[in-house]
């Protein structure tokens, strides 16, 4: 079964993650170290970031410099060169137009190794309303940084000791990047650029047009202050620097504000989100943004453990798609043009079409439109919608996810976005090949590549699949390509399209050419029809994980395998061999497959030791990366007691909650809540569901269910019983 890891966890002291005056509100029970840390269950590469419910610039302590891979902040590390505002959304993905703030004392050290000034956690207050850390600057001094933000703007107060020379460096850049910084002594002002796209060179998108401009206002006039280098030098970053007179324990505040627009639009953000030198009204103001996001879901019969982990989740979840508009306009990183209107970047679409975005749709609908519309207008200021915006084209990962989220969007009936450009997007996305697509192997991270969209579709067009001797990665892009099919198919038929549907739906069958028989697996083909090696053809996965990646036909995978008994007998040696992967998305549906082979009570037992083994209330506590939110937003659905196995249908499949009670509000005022009657770890096992006190003996919830507001209830026991065993699913549609 599935690999014990909480016996070799070892006792993680996370002392201010604790130190919680009160623990009254939702935002007292992030613990934004999980994840932040590599150990036995694992390193989900998050970072403890203060902004505001999906801000544009998140800011957080440095560590380490970043790059890709890696990130600013690890719990392991124990200096501190330098507090951020960043745009980087995962470990696998670079930042963008970023800027960072350092205090030293007695000179300036640009370089981060010079600069860099120990620290411990014990002296550290990390939460999404507030960060602060004391740091040791020699001879018995310190430096305290105090941190809190809006969407677009940051405030920091810097606590120094007696000193005719204390400091807040601003880089800009780093070495090789032409940064600017320009100094306003009359107005105590920093204002400046950085032009650096980390990721510039994995789509066909130049940018010229592109900077991260910043203005950084200090409280104090200044004792002096200047740029760096004085002659501009490549192994050099650029920047400004001021400089203070200060008595011991004297507090020097800054405000900044950022923006993608112009350096006269981040003074507007600044003065719109900042008006006032007060720390104590802006981080008040983010602590009541972030209660009343958490706050939409509450959870009775909880451990602290449990309560931690979830809440955590759910602010993991809602930190992404990113804000990329700037009170009524937004820079395109498509055209390279400014436009009025909303938008958002930094969607993980291989990763958050699973969950995060169906969670979204529950715990943020009012954003949803706008979200989907962002993707659409993407597509018509470049010519695609993208696959990983970061925040243009960068070709991460395979298949056109953004045809699911568009589907499910639709399909949910939100608005604020146009049907008709909507299908003209996933049509182009199902039916036009890339640029050089027969001459292109289309490897992952491959650079300087044109706009890769559905790599191989000239092949699955006339084959019905992607060979794996012309296209990289190709069997898992045939079947997550035959899924988007389904996606595109259900977009059609909102439409009325009624020949587009029964097209699309009948080319979302094309993983059964994949299926080999005589293995039971899905296996790649070649370009000649004979069968590729079984280890070729797959994306971050192999034949165990991939053969079960047909999201929106289960019932036809059933009969290619011959039916419940083999399914089944599948799934237990899945699970037995210790194949499921639970740290790389592909697996994450596959714990709640039972429920179609008529075994629910296995998939409550095995989502509960998932969630039980792959999460944990310590620095590492996730077991993979978050991925903008995905691997939160399974936590969150398995312990609310469902999950969007399919997640453009619009429903969710039953597991086994994790909790006594839960309750979300929804929108006019309605709620939905889940009830599990004698709940325990031990009592795991549904024995009886009702739904609005009708009795439901379908292991499926439907989003029109909760979305109209209902109860709910289990009752729960420590064996498995026949509950839902006798449903059968519906074959495809």
């Amino acid at each position: 079964m599935i690999k014990k890891y909480r016996s070799l966890i070892t006792s993680f002291v996370v002392l201010a993650a604790l130190a919680q005056p009160t623990l009254a509100d939702p935002v007292d029970w992030v613990n934004l170290y999980i994840g932040t840390g590599s150990g036995p269950v694992g390193y989900g590469r998050t970072m403890p970031f203060v902004t505001p419910p999906f801000g544009m610039t998140s800011w957080t302590a440095q560590t380490r410099q970043n790059h890709q891979p890696g990130l600013s902040y690890k719990y392991q590390d124990n200096t501190i060169s330098g507090f951020m505002g960043t745009h980087q959304p995962a470990l696998w993905m670079g930042d963008y137009g970023y800027v960072t703030l350092m205090p030293e004392v007695d000179s300036l050290k640009p370089a981060p190794a010079e600069r860099k000034l120990p620290f411990t956690h014990a002296d550290e207050t990390v939460r999404p309303d507030y960060y602060s850390v004391t740091m040791d600057a020699g001879h018995s001094r310190t430096i305290r940084t105090e941190l809190t933000a809006t969407s677009r703007c940051a405030y920091l107060r810097f606590t120094f000791p007696a000193n005719d020379s204390s400091l807040v460096l601003i880089e800009t850049s780093r070495p090789g990047i032409a940064g600017y910084a320009h100094v306003n002594t009359a107005d105590h002002e920093i204002t400046g650029y950085n032009p650096d796209r980390i990721d510039s060179g994995l789509g066909p998108l130049r940018l010229p047009n592109f900077k991260g401009y910043f203005v950084v206002q200090f409280r104090k006039p200044f004792a002096d202050a200047g740029t760096y280098p004085t002659q501009p030098q490549p192994d050099l970053a650029t920047g400004a620097f001021v400089r203070f007179h200060t008595t011991h324990g004297e507090v020097i505040e800054a405000r900044v504000g950022t923006s993608f627009i112009s350096l006269e639009q981040a003074r507007k953000n600044l003065q719109s989100e900042i008006p006032t030198w007060s720390f104590t009204a802006v981080q008040q103001s983010l602590r009541r943004q972030w209660n009343a996001k958490l706050g939409e879901i509450s959870i009775d019969g909880a451990t602290e453990d449990q309560r931690r982990i979830f809440y955590t989740a759910l602010y993991h979840s809602m930190l992404y798609p990113r804000t990329f508009s700037e009170h009524g306009r937004y820079y395109s990183a498509f055209d390279d043009h400014i436009h009025n209107g909303e938008s958002y970047t930094d969607y993980s679409m291989w990763d958050i079409f699973r969950a995060e975005f169906s969670l979204l749709t529950l715990v943020a609908p009012e954003r949803i439109g706008g979200m989907t519309q962002a993707l659409l207008q993407d597509y018509q200021e470049g010519g695609w919608m993208p696959k990983w915006p970061n925040p243009s084209y960068t070709n991460i990962m395979i298949s056109t996810h953004a045809d699911s989220l568009v589907a499910e969007a639709a399909g949910k009936g939100f608005t604020g976005f146009s049907p008709r450009v909507a299908w003209d997007a996933v049509y182009k996305d199902a039916m036009t090949p890339p640029d050089g697509d027969t001459t292109r192997s289309w490897r992952d991270r491959e650079p300087n590549t044109p706009y890769e969209a559905r790599a191989g579709l000239t092949y699955l067009k006339t084959l019905g699949y992607i060979p794996a001797d012309k296209t990289s990665e190709a069997a898992s892009s045939t079947l997550e390509d035959a899924y988007d099919d389904w996606c595109v198919a259900q977009v059609a038929k909102s439409l009325g399209r009624t020949a587009d549907y029964n097209f699309f739906l009948q080319r979302s069958l094309n993983y059964k050419h994949l299926f080999n028989p005589q293995t039971g697996f899905m296996q790649a083909r070649n370009s000649d029809g004979s069968w590729a090696s079984p280890a070729a053809g797959w994306t971050e996965g192999g034949p165990w994980v991939y053969t079960w990646d047909v999201l929106h036909d289960i019932p036809g995978l059933i009969q290619l395998m011959g039916g419940n008994d083999k399914f089944n007998a599948r799934l237990d040696a899945y699970f037995e061999g210790d194949y499921n992967w639970h740290s790389n998305e592909p697996s994450h549906h596959v714990g709640y497959l039972y429920d179609f082979g008529g075994q629910p009570w296995k998939t409550q037992k095995t989502v509960r030791e998932i969630a039980e083994n792959e999460y944990a209330n310590q620095p590492s506590g996730l077991d993979g990366d978050d991925d903008c939110g995905q691997m939160s937003a399974w936590y969150i659905f398995t312990a609310l007691g469902f999950y969007p196995v399919n997640p453009a249908s619009g429903d969710y499949m039953i597991g086994s909650p994790l909790f006594t009670r839960a309750t979300l509000q929804l929108s006019h005022g309605r709620h939905f809540t889940v009830i599990a009657q004698n709940n325990s770890a031990s009592n795991l096992y549904i024995q009886s569901a009702t739904l609005n006190g009708k009795p439901l003996t379908s292991p499926v919830l439907r989003y029109r269910d909760i979305a109209q507001g209902a109860t709910l209830r289990f009752v729960m026991g420590a064996k498995p019983s026949s509950w839902a065993s006798s449903w059968k699913p519906s074959p495809i549609q």
